[in-house]
Order: C-alpha cells, then sequence, then structure tokens
C-alpha cells in the first residue's frame, strides 16, 4: 500500500478516527496473549480491594488498539517510527456495558520526511492517554 503524500498533508488534518468497544473478554484474552495476568483487569473484587473504581483495561492494549488507525492510514506499520503515550486515566470496563474508547488522530506537525500525528483518547468524556505522538515517515 502506498504512503500518503507529505505535501496533501497539513497540520490540523485529521487523518483517522475510530471507536473501539472492550469488554471483560476482551480483556481475560488480552491477558493471555499478553502474559499479563493482573487480576486487577478480571475481578472486581481485587480492583476494590486495591481502590480502583473497577476492573480496568490494560494500559498496554489501550495503546496498541490506539496506534492502530494510524497504521492503517500509514499503509505499513514499519512507516511507525516513534510513538510515546503518558497513561493519564484508566478505563474501567463494566461487566455489562464494557467500555467504548474513541481515538481521534490529528497531523500535530510536519518535516521534510515525516508526519507527527496527535492522538486523542477518549473514554467516558475523560482523555486516557496525554502527549499521545506518533512519528510516521512519509519520504
Amino acid at each position: 500500500m502506498s504512503a500518503p503524500r507529505l505535501d496533501s498533508l497539513s497540520v490540523g488534518d485529521v487523518v483517522a478516527e475510530r471507536e473501539f468497544s472492550l469488554t471483560r473478554d476482551s480483556l481475560v484474552r488480552y491477558a493471555g496473549a499478553s502474559g499479563d495476568f493482573n487480576p486487577i483487569h478480571y475481578r472486581d473484587d481485587v480492583a476494590a480491594s486495591v481502590g480502583l473504581p473497577g476492573v480496568l483495561a490494560h494500559g498496554m492494549l489501550t495503546m496498541g488498539f490506539a496506534v492502530q488507525p494510524v497504521v492503517d492510514w500509514a499503509g505499513d506499520p514499519a512507516r511507525v517510527v516513534d510513538y510515546q503515550v503518558k497513561f493519564t486515566r484508566p478505563v474501567v470496563v463494566d461487566p455489562e456495558t464494557g467500555a467504548l474508547v474513541t481515538v481521534v488522530a490529528k497531523v500535530g506537525a510536519l518535516t521534510e520526511t515525516t508526519a507527527r500525528i496527535d492522538l486523542t483518547v477518549t473514554f467516558d468524556g475523560s482523555t486516557v492517554l496525554g502527549k499521545a505522538q506518533v512519528v510516521v515517515e512519509l519520504a
């Protein structure tokens, strides 16, 4: 797949938007794939015992799916040369309704060869990943 053209981009352009639905089942599957079986990710009683508002999605799961719309837009995962986030709030996954996380990817800066894509990742009206930035090589 061909890369987006740098000369067609402007700072502020939205390049991707997506919603991700999480369920308790998705957390258990991720735990199995990642090896992270911390019970705060699947047991309400354990989450409550450590003062959490409920079962939390894995931070790395959130970080992983948040970058996917940019990877799809770029056309090749190898074009992502840097990705950084700051975890700001947890994603609480309700046992019945789950959680819906929204990702908006917007051009934050351009160089001669790269685009910095700024991600806005929200859950329940709050940002869950701060300073989420993806650098994509497009030249």
